[in-house]
């Protein structure tokens, strides 16, 4: 009866290493098969795409009030991150909005149909050739009620992002914040009658030149270096830190800033974790300043 029960025992312990071998075999298959690598294509083609995002838009003009069409132009990013011989895989940059995207390349025509997610209000499809290091074409909003513009041109060259902590605007740049004017009430007197009469002007906030010499990236700021500057001049210096690292800009203010320098990409829109720590001390102490700091206005002719 002992050696039978053995005899059973052993069959048994058989059996089961049978069936976890079977089964080890089975799921290295499997995870064989689910490891493919599909091979990519075109290298040479990755990379960021940055320039002009342009489309007609409803302006009103500050002056008389009238509303007329203009073509307004932006700054945004295109990269292209993988290419197989099915599928582009990449993301866009604009107005501090970071969409991926996928898509398919063709390689006969050297073009991308490229579309975003489709579940944002700004999503939509690109359309655009490549011509040696530059792409031009087009994007058209999915939504075409929910965008200012639903149809854009793009014009794009190839730049290699770098960070460094030497640049800085241009010195000939606008010193003017043009995109949030203020109303005031201001007051003249005739010189004949002597009778005086209020009326409301449009003022723009300005800045100083201690924007083209103040690097918030490269020397320790101390409350004596900003307890004098206006508050447009330390958003400023702060968003040139955050600009250096290819930050995209939700804000009118800075992109007009920011986009008319040559070395400007906008790559992400976070870029926290890439600050110095130089760099983060700086940020804090400018937030600190600009809380209570005051604008100066003017007014401008356009």
């Amino acid at each position: 009866m002992k050696i039978l029960n053995y005899t059973l025992v052993s069959l048994l312990a058989v059996a089961l290493s049978s069936c976890k071998k079977e089964a080890k075999s089975a799921g290295l298959a499997m995870a064989k098969k689910d490891s493919v690598v599909i091979p990519e294509i075109h290298k040479e083609y990755y990379g960021i795409y940055t320039g002009d995002f342009g489309g007609k838009e409803k302006v009103i003009d500050e002056y008389d009030g009238n509303e007329y069409e203009d073509n307004i132009f932006k700054k945004i990013s295109v990269k292209i991150n993988k290419i197989t011989k099915d599928s582009v895989y990449g993301q866009s940059i604009v107005n501090g909005n970071q969409r991926p995207f996928r898509g398919i390349f063709n390689e006969g025509t050297k073009s991308f149909v490229l579309d975003e997610p489709g579940n944002d209000k700004t999503d939509g499809r690109f359309e655009i050739k490549l011509n040696n290091d530059s792409l031009t074409g087009k994007w058209t909003a999915f939504n075409k009620t929910a965008v200012k513009s639903p149809s854009k041109t793009l014009k794009l060259i190839k730049k290699d992002f770098v960070y460094n902590p030497n640049f800085m605007l241009d010195e000939n740049s606008d010193l003017v914040d043009w995109s949030n004017p203020k109303d005031f009430i201001e007051k003249y007197t005739d010189e004949e009658t002597g009778k005086t009469e209020s009326y409301t002007t449009s003022k723009n906030r300005v800045a100083s030149e201690a924007i083209f010499k103040i690097n918030a990236s490269k020397q320790k700021l101390t409350e004596k270096d900003l307890k004098n500057l206006r508050k447009l001049d330390m958003e400023i210096i702060k968003n040139s830190v955050f600009a250096r690292h290819g930050y995209s800009f939700k804000k009118e203010t800075y992109r007009n800033f920011f986009e008319h320098t040559d070395w400007y990409i906008p790559v992400s829109n976070n870029v926290d974790h890439d600050l110095s720590p130089v760099e983060k001390e700086n940020v804090a102490l400018l937030n600190r300043f600009i809380k209570y700091a005051e604008d100066k206005y003017d007014r401008f002719g356009r």
